[in-house]
């Protein structure tokens, strides 16, 4: 009969020296095989090199190493890439490559499709399939980081999770992933160059705060008003700005760390005079900043890119109360790899 083998990556270290002294081998293999998981990415257990041929057969006979495969890489004309994901189960998800002159970015997902229903997004339309594993998310920024390495001769330097999937609807994965992400015996990478984020569930929000994360917060706002932001966010209607403000209010108390809006202007829906003071008398509540993003389109005529008028009345708002806020033009458009446009349709 056969017997289902286990997701060797599942284990803890110490559950890994454990089975070996069980099977009388000596527990320091342990550290050995945890090592070729994580910070060595190892694909088969025939990659760790330092263990014996019959070590390995034994762990080839009792788990496996379920690896994300890149199913197809897509290079835009700017240097963005785009990565088509293979999981383990055969369902797919996207993850993206940015570069800057200064850094690079890599920006993960989370959910096979997503959790919540804003109406410009193209991941929205996906039906959620299922919550990527630790391993799984942790597996998209190795990719990425080689990426980095060989097509921009420079290591990974932040992580964005702003891929598909609400990373909040997914918490303890997304948890666990960033835990191995910055962990010494991972790829050991600064909190601080992280940063989630989320539509807004409040109750989240407040978790993390307990949970005194040190990773960086965003939101993704794009309405200060309760009416526009259901029309746009449906499900704003049961996670309304009053309770949002709130968890962020929290959150700055617990964590002292701004937070950053994430927020697009769209023609005929927010670029309306009472739109930007809503706007800037909701960034008066908690120390935060704003990032103005350009609209990637997802063959939608309902929502257009407003006039360069608008976001300009935007900025000349922010700043005169001293909100810093930066405009955001959107890379890898030409391979549908930019910000609302992960929908699997490489």
């Amino acid at each position: 009969m056969d017997v289902k083998k286990k997701d060797i990556r599942a284990l803890t270290k110490d559950q890994l020296r454990v089975f070996f002294q069980e099977n009388g081998d000596q527990s320091f293999r342990g550290n050995q095989v945890y090592e070729w998981l994580w910070s060595k990415g190892a694909h088969s257990f025939d990659d760790m090199t330092n263990i014996s041929k019959a070590t390995r057969q034994m762990l080839e006979e009792n788990f496996v190493i379920n690896h994300i495969r890149v199913d197809q890489m897509q290079r835009s004309t700017d240097g963005t890439i785009k990565n088509a994901v293979r999981l383990h189960d055969g369902l797919i998800v996207e993850s993206v490559l940015i570069p800057t002159p200064t850094r690079t970015t890599a920006c993960v997902s989370s959910q096979v499709g997503c959790s919540l229903d804003c109406k410009f997004c193209a991941t929205a339309r996906l039906k959620r399939m299922r919550n990527l594993n630790a391993d799984e998310i942790y597996d998209q920024v190795m990719a990425i980081d080689k990426e980095s390495r060989l097509y921009h001769n420079r290591p990974l330097s932040n992580i964005v999770f702003m891929g598909m999937g609400e990373p909040l609807m997914n918490y303890n994965n997304v948890i666990k992933a960033i835990d191995k992400i910055t962990s010494s015996e991972g790829l050991g990478m600064s909190p601080k160059r992280i940063t989630l984020s989320t539509s807004g569930v409040p109750k989240m929000i407040k978790k993390m705060a307990d949970d005194e994360v040190k990773f960086k917060l965003a939101v993704s706002l794009h309405s200060a008003i309760d009416d526009v932001r259901t029309s746009i966010m449906p499900f704003n209607e049961t996670f309304p700005l009053s309770d949002l403000r709130e968890a962020l209010e929290y959150w700055y108390k617990k964590t002292n760390s701004r937070i950053t809006y994430e927020y697009v202007v769209w023609d005929g829906i927010n670029d309306r005079r009472e739109d930007i003071d809503a706007l800037v008398k909701f960034c008066s509540y908690v120390p935060c900043k704003v990032n103005l993003i350009e609209y990637n389109p997802i063959d939608d005529d309902g929502f257009q890119q407003a006039s360069t008028k608008a976001i300009d009345n935007y900025i000349n708002a922010l700043e005169a109360r001293r909100i810093v806020v930066n405009v955001r033009r959107s890379r890898g458009k030409d391979i549908d790899a930019a910000c609302g446009q992960l929908a699997n349709k490489s």
